[in-house]
């Protein structure tokens, strides 16, 4: 069996975690590989509305296998919470989630330092989150860091290790004050909850799960352009969000990766400080995000709107591997007279179709202009009943991206879904 994998193609929240929520049924195992808590997947069924950050969107499904992986960082204190709201609203999650012994722990003082490392920066910020993930995967690379599977040895010691050693770091960055009374308090809360879950070598668990023929679905977090090596850098997010990253972060080898989805927005998005070339500041970006409900789940941060940037988007492609697309959010459009897509970039009066080592305030986007279909999508069940104009919307992008687009969205819901069945599917 292959590991087939789901990444967003943008600068995040694409929408992932409905597809995924969609596709699980088709699997028996869904597992996340890499980010933290500031990832916010929102689902809507059944009339309820939920957001996860650490869990896999695959809860929801019957008795599937969730894995969070190894190249996951967990905060305790923020995953208790989040489970325990889930199993109140009637998701039981102890025999459904198992959790890797190697992913990172998020500690209190990570928090702390997520925030001193912000201020420092001035007006340089990055726009995080605020959640520790970069502090914490900061450890894990230089070697310091905690694991989930440290909690079942000797963890007080070297908890008082990590934290003395980033208090020292706050107090060279002169930071303060702060209380990490209550922070603890809740964080040892949710170490021990925990322990209540399967704690597993995920690589091991999802390898024997694929040699029994399980078919698993990989969950990525953030965006492709958010990816620490391959994003809109410094700008990006603290781990690898391209297909690459399902290998390291759950322990699966290349030759084991199958069908790549790839999810986008027919518009584009972008939530805190960095480059966006196609980001539009007048009424029709303001339109674009109150139609879009563009405000983040985690943060409730507004998010700016653009249009379609197709040269960002065929480099997603390019370094995932993508063979399948999803487009989200085709129903925010409906109104539109006119649509853009940006096909290519004028840096310094040359014009490129390609992404370049760095994108900055003088990047002007090159656009095409398509007619609109204004036509309310949002009850249509089939792409028979899909408007001429937003067809050839979708054969532009696919003659752009070279990669079929196999499912459309048209609205939140879980109902609000339309594979197309082209030939590949």
């Amino acid at each position: 069996m292959k590991v087939d994998v789901l990444l967003g193609l943008q600068w995040g929240d694409e929408g992932k975690g409905k597809v995924v929520d969609v596709l699980t049924p088709r699997y028996d195992v869904v597992a996340r590989f890499q980010g933290g808590p500031n990832a916010g997947h929102t689902l809507e069924f059944e009339g309820q509305k939920y957001v996860l950050r650490s869990i896999p969107s695959g809860i929801f499904q019957g008795d599937k296998v969730n894995i969070i992986g190894n190249g996951v960082v967990l905060d305790p204190a923020l995953f208790k919470a989040e489970a325990e709201a889930l199993e109140a609203s009637g998701h039981p999650l102890k025999e459904r989630l198992h959790i890797s012994k190697k992913a990172h722990l998020i500690l209190p003082t990570h928090r702390l330092l997520d925030a001193a490392y912000e201020a420092a920066k001035g007006d340089a910020k990055v726009g995080t989150t605020g959640k520790g993930i970069g502090p914490t995967y900061t450890d894990k690379v230089s070697r310091t860091g905690l694991r989930v599977g440290d909690i079942l040895h000797g963890f007080d010691q070297k908890y008082a290790a990590a934290k003395a050693r980033h208090e020292q770091i706050l107090q060279s960055l002169n930071f303060g004050p702060y209380d990490l009374g209550e922070m603890e308090k809740a964080w040892f809360e949710g170490i021990e909850y925990l322990k209540q879950f399967h704690l597993v070598d995920s690589e091991h668990e999802v390898n024997r799960l694929l040699n029994e023929g399980k078919s698993v679905l990989c969950e990525g977090a953030q965006g492709t352009m958010l990816d620490v090596d391959f994003g809109s850098y410094p700008f990006v997010t603290s781990s690898n969000t391209i297909c690459a990253g399902a290998c390291t972060g759950l322990g699966v080898a290349p030759n084991k990766i199958g069908d790549v989805y790839g999810i986008f927005k027919a518009y584009c998005t972008r939530v805190g400080a960095g480059p966006f070339p196609t980001e539009l500041f007048d009424e029709t970006g303001e339109k674009i995000c109150a139609l879009g409900h563009e405000f983040g789940a985690v943060t409730g941060r507004k998010r700016r709107c653009g249009w379609i940037d197709l040269v960002a988007l065929k480099y997603a492609v390019m370094v995932d591997g993508v063979t399948k697309l999803i487009m989200m959010k085709s129903d925010v459009l409906d109104s539109f007279e006119t649509i853009k897509a940006c096909v290519a970039y004028k840096v310094d009066g040359e014009e490129i179709d390609y992404f370049p080592f760095s994108i900055n305030e003088h990047v002007e986007p090159v656009y095409v202009e398509l007619p609109g279909w204004q036509t309310d999508m949002t009850k249509m069940q089939s792409e028979d009943e899909f408007p001429e104009e937003f067809n050839a919307y979708l054969t532009f992008l696919e003659e752009q991206l070279g990669v079929p687009i196999q499912i459309v969205s048209v609205g939140p819901d879980r109902e609000q879904t339309i594979e197309r069945y082209t030939e590949e599917a």
